[in-house]
């Protein structure tokens, strides 16, 4: 082959890559222009662009409220705008707003649309009407005794719960059955009702199975006191009796899988709860009496709720096999779908939401299982949630480990620290990092992984005379009655708490020398010259 051959060769291959690369490109704008996009849920503003933009949006409106005021330094530390403020009058403050603006927490709301409305006007709107309420919630953030957390951002995903609701007969609110009032939504409830006045919202209180009875009665009595419609029922335990599998040690303990005959505790089976989905939705219909969706040959059931609470286990166990994506990472389903059970029933499965909330922090939510363990940026914060719900005891026995005991100068009801628990878990398990150091974040992903799937047992307990306290812990007690009786301590224990914190640190023997040398120094006589 010449050199001639050769040129020509490579002059052919740099033509055909550069026109493969061009071809990428033109396909590439082709999709933009489309505004083709994967539908991914979006709780925080991770854009740099959108950052700076907030940045500069609150500095001019600080210039514009603040003309005569002069610079402050910024100072790093959270707790420094309370100055002179106590732990507790903090709390009662921050209380106090989150009440009187509760109302303002709400869910975006859909605008008013027509079917002679087109494709622009409808998204001008309902851009709009999301601006609107991201707006209301940043005026919300600006004040500094209230603490918002992550919520969602993403529009696309907001759309999928409208329509929903407008689709659904009954709106099914799936909840995890260890702390229902967390994962509830009362707004969405509303909202319903305002869609529809004959709208019903229905609580799906799922891995109810990992309760006791007694428990499983206190919530029914609650719920029924406040005339909420609900359910007990378990994603899990029905999937495995459909398949004929057996269940993990901790959803088959003796506490938990105690049978009972009545009808608000017990937790549902699959076709007990398909009857009493069509029954409720039927009723539903049937007061509809003008309606433009009288003419429906199916009542539809739609499920909505917080992010890995079991939605789409729930929907696969009720059509009886595998339809929609399952997985530990709370936002697998991206876009609603529709399932004919029957000539009678059809499913609809939302995406899950994560509703704008006071009530909980940022690693509450990453403990719970709403945002994915892959975010957490504080693995110490996180863990200090699990050993904050756990009793001790429970952990210890769980994975078989010793937890160092309380300091004899600290309450002895303390829970333990997340660091004690981490390096003892790590200790116990030989997890080492690269540096030699004990893998932390290791042992924090696989403890907040055994809290989620219920490996550490916790649960909270129903408010009391329409308290939002709760007493969480693992073997049926409460934390408020620990932290009475750690309150009951008396002026004795506390001096003798105080002196062990002396002996420990050498201040009473020092203390003694010091005294018997001096009165040593009193007793030798003046010397005579």
């Amino acid at each position: 082959m010449g050199k001639n051959e050769k040129t020509s060769l490579g002059r052919a291959l740099v033509k055909h890559h550069n026109h493969a690369i061009q071809e990428t490109k033109d396909k590439g704008k082709h999709y933009k222009s489309q505004n083709k996009k994967v539908l991914e849920s979006v709780t925080e503003v991770s854009d740099i662009d959108a950052i700076i933009e907030q940045a500069e949006e609150a500095e001019r409106l600080y210039a514009i409220h603040h003309e005569s005021a002069t610079p402050l330094p910024i100072n790093m530390d959270a707790g420094s705008s309370s100055s002179g403020v106590t732990a507790k009058e903090w709390k009662e403050q921050r209380m106090r707003e989150e009440a009187l603006h509760a109302s303002s927490l709400q869910v975006p709301r859909r605008p008013p649309w027509t079917t002679k409305m087109n494709v622009e006007q409808l998204d001008a709107n309902e851009k709009q009407a999301f601006l609107s309420w991201r707006r209301k919630l940043a005026s919300l953030e600006e004040n500094e005794k209230l603490v918002l957390t992550p919520f969602e951002k993403n529009l696309d995903i907001w759309r999928q719960l409208w329509r929903v609701l407008e689709r659904s007969d009954l709106i099914v609110m799936v909840v995890d059955a260890r702390d229902p009032l967390f994962y509830r939504c009362p707004d969405l409830e509303a909202y319903a009702r305002e869609i529809d006045e004959h709208k019903e919202t229905m609580l799906l209180v799922n891995k109810a199975d990992l309760l006791p009875p007694y428990v499983r009665e206190k919530w029914a009595e609650y719920f029924t006191r406040n005339n909420i419609l609900f359910v007990f029922w378990s994603a899990k335990a029905a999937t495995a009796t459909l398949e004929g599998k057996p269940l993990k040690e901790q959803w088959t303990s003796p506490e938990t899988s105690h049978k009972t005959d009545d009808p608000a505790v017990k937790v549902y089976g699959r076709d007990e709860l398909l009857d009493r989905l069509k029954l409720e939705a039927q009723e539903i219909a049937k007061r509809r009496k003008t309606s433009a969706d009288s003419h429906r040959e199916r009542v539809v059931v739609g499920f909505v709720g917080y992010p890995n609470v079991g939605k789409s286990s729930t929907i696969n166990a009720l059509v009886g096999q595998k339809r929609t994506g399952v997985t530990s990472t709370p936002g697998k389903t991206k876009h609603f779908q529709t399932l004919i059970i029957s000539e009678e029933l059809m499913l609809c499965d939302c995406p899950g939401l994560v509703f704008p909330s006071f009530s909980s922090s940022r690693y509450e939510m990453i403990a719970c299982g709403v945002l994915p363990i892959d975010r957490m940026t504080e693995h110490r914060e996180a863990v200090k949630v699990v050993a904050e719900r756990v009793p001790r005891d429970v952990i210890e026995g769980v994975y078989n480990i010793s937890l160092p005991k309380p300091k004899s100068y600290e309450s002895r009801f303390r829970p333990p620290l997340a660091s004690e628990l981490l390096r003892t878990y790590c200790l116990s398990r030989g997890y080492v990092a690269a540096s030699g150091l004990p893998d932390e974040t290791r042992a924090a992903r696989q403890i907040l992984k055994d809290y989620i799937e219920g490996k550490l047992p916790h649960f909270a307990m129903p408010p009391e005379d329409d308290e939002n306290e709760t007493g969480e812990t693992g073997d049926g007690g409460s934390v408020s009655d620990v932290s009475e009786e750690a309150r009951g301590l008396g002026l004795d224990q506390v001096l003798e708490d105080l002196s062990s914190f002396d002996l420990a640190n050498g201040l009473g023997s020092s203390k003694k020398k010091q005294v018997d040398s001096h009165k040593q120094h009193k007793k030798q006589p003046l010397r005579k010259n």
